[in-house]
């Protein structure tokens, strides 16, 4: 996963050189963000979780950077409206699980006004989690065919 990698090494490599080792509690006492995120539903969306790729945060509307999850409002197939549910239900856990950190790029929004920023605890990418997983493939600028044989 090319450039996640290299992101990742580049981070620790930094925590490295400033001693603070690998260890992800070296990362842990920055991650500030929290918050119970559910589902969306309704107009009133403050803290919630509207697809893999995409949630509400005190607020605001974030695009998580560094991912393309399927599609679950408008999806192709069966097999993308499926994974779209599986990738949905696993970063709403992974919102969940404590702390975090929300990190702006090169670019502050995307097309639609959605915040885009990178989702990292302890140092390492919520989106490259569910990359491994099966569940998002890296952002490459567009996005992907969930429905291909």
């Amino acid at each position: 996963h090319g450039a996640m990698a290299r992101r990742h090494f580049a981070t620790a490599a930094l925590a490295a050189f400033l001693g603070f080792g690998t260890q992800p509690a070296a990362y842990a006492a920055a991650d500030r963000e929290a918050g119970h995120f559910a589902l969306c539903h309704g107009a009133g969306r403050l803290t919630c979780v509207v697809d893999g790729d995409t949630f509400w945060y005190r607020g605001d509307k974030i695009r998580i950077a560094d991912i393309n999850a399927p599609e679950v409002s408008h999806p192709s197939c069966a097999h993308e409206a499926a994974l779209g549910v599986r990738a949905t239900g696993r970063l709403l856990a992974l919102l969940n699980q404590g702390t975090f950190s929300l990190e702006a790029g090169n670019r502050d929004r995307d097309r639609y006004g959605r915040l885009l920023r990178t989702v990292t605890r302890g140092g390492a990418s919520v989106g490259e989690t569910l990359v491994r997983e099966g569940l998002a493939e890296e952002w490459k600028g567009y996005r992907g065919d969930w429905c291909r044989a």
